[in-house]
């Protein structure tokens, strides 16, 4: 097949480029050649922006394209209007946090989606899921028959550019007294970006459309189960000391992104929905133990890398998760807390 990826050069387009390369596709990326542009140098490259300049597109023709940047509808919907007659299949990248009541556990495809409040709005910040929720509409409505959605959870693995996953094999390799937020028995779910990219080639290859849930592992995972595990597999000395939700929040502790895996009550339903269309489409997914142990290679091979660009990534990562002297302190005054109700 021919396939074009809108972007392809970060995290998960990365994935997807080695995914279908290993399946012998042809791959063509659009983007605007600004991140990490030396990387495929043997993939075809077409230069150019979502947002006004399309033209590198046109009287063009390819089998399916891939859709891993669309965050505005006004931009989707530009490129479904150069695409819908150039591409017989649109795979668009939406997420789990689309949904609109995210406190509920078990969530499934058929859940209501976040609206917005404003019509007008581009706050890519503050409407996130509603406007990746009108993103899956206008892809909707413009193909009908002839669109996947693919509703993310939590992407790890290498090329991650956020850190978030990384930030607990790192702390608990670190050992000592860790914080751990909220309750152990809580859900907790994420998927390897090679997982998922797999399973999207392979959708891909069969003409697959719908609405999928896209995250795992494949049975239930709570967050004191991903922590012993990630003790087991580094050999740390690390012990953790479980500090309520009620303190987090006191103390202006940032969910997911001060302490990644952790959600509000009011929304840890994002890591916990429902997995089981997937899984009977053919989504296969590795084991945490592996996961784990790719994690903390890739993080250790970019150390002894002499690449400006891996540095630089290296550098934005460590600002996710929490800073060991703000731990260090949260930790002495909930001990006090403890102490003194005892």
């Amino acid at each position: 097949m021919k396939l074009l990826i809108l972007g392809g050069t970060k995290f998960l387009g990365r994935h997807l480029v080695e995914a279908a390369r290993a399946r012998h596709h042809e791959v063509t990326l659009f983007n605007r050649g600004q991140s990490n542009p030396n990387v495929f140098p043997d993939v075809e490259k077409l230069i150019g922006d979502r947002d006004g300049n399309l033209e590198a597109l046109k009287g063009r023709r390819w089998d399916a394209v891939i859709d891993t940047s669309g965050r505005l509808p006004r931009l989707v919907k530009d490129s479904i209007a150069v695409l819908a007659n150039a591409v017989d299949h649109y795979t668009f990248f939406s997420t789990i946090s689309a949904y609109d009541d995210r406190s509920v556990l078990g969530i499934d495809e058929s859940a209501a989606l976040a609206q917005l409040s404003d019509e007008k709005s581009e706050d890519v910040v503050a409407d996130y899921r509603p406007l990746k929720a009108r993103c899956e509409r206008e892809l909707n409505e413009r193909m009908p028959g002839r669109a996947l959605i693919v509703r993310a959870g939590l992407i790890v693995g290498p090329y991650d550019d956020t850190g978030r996953f990384a930030y607990w094999p790192r702390r608990i390799l670190r050992g000592g007294e860790v914080l751990a937020p909220g309750e152990p028995d809580r859900p907790v779910q994420f998927i390897h970006g090679r997982d998922l990219a797999d399973w999207t080639i392979k959708m891909i290859e069969n003409k697959g459309v719908g609405t999928y849930n896209v995250t795992g592992p494949e049975g239930s995972l709570t967050m004191g189960q991903f922590l012993e595990i990630c003790r087991h597999v580094t050999g740390s000395n690390a012990r953790f000391t479980w500090v309520a939700e009620s303190f987090l929040l006191e103390h202006e502790v940032i969910a997911f992104s001060e302490l990644p895996l952790w959600l509000r009550k009011v929304s840890e339903g994002m890591l916990a929905v429902s997995i089981q269309k997937a899984l009977a489409s053919g989504l296969i997914l590795r084991s945490l133990e592996s996961i784990i142990e790719e994690t903390i290679a890739w993080d250790r091979s970019r150390l002894q890398e002499d690449d400006e660009y891996s540095r630089r990534l290296y550098d934005v990562e460590h600002k996710a998760g929490m800073a060991p002297e703000r731990e260090k302190k949260l930790l002495a005054e909930w001990h006090a807390r403890v102490d003194r109700a005892a």
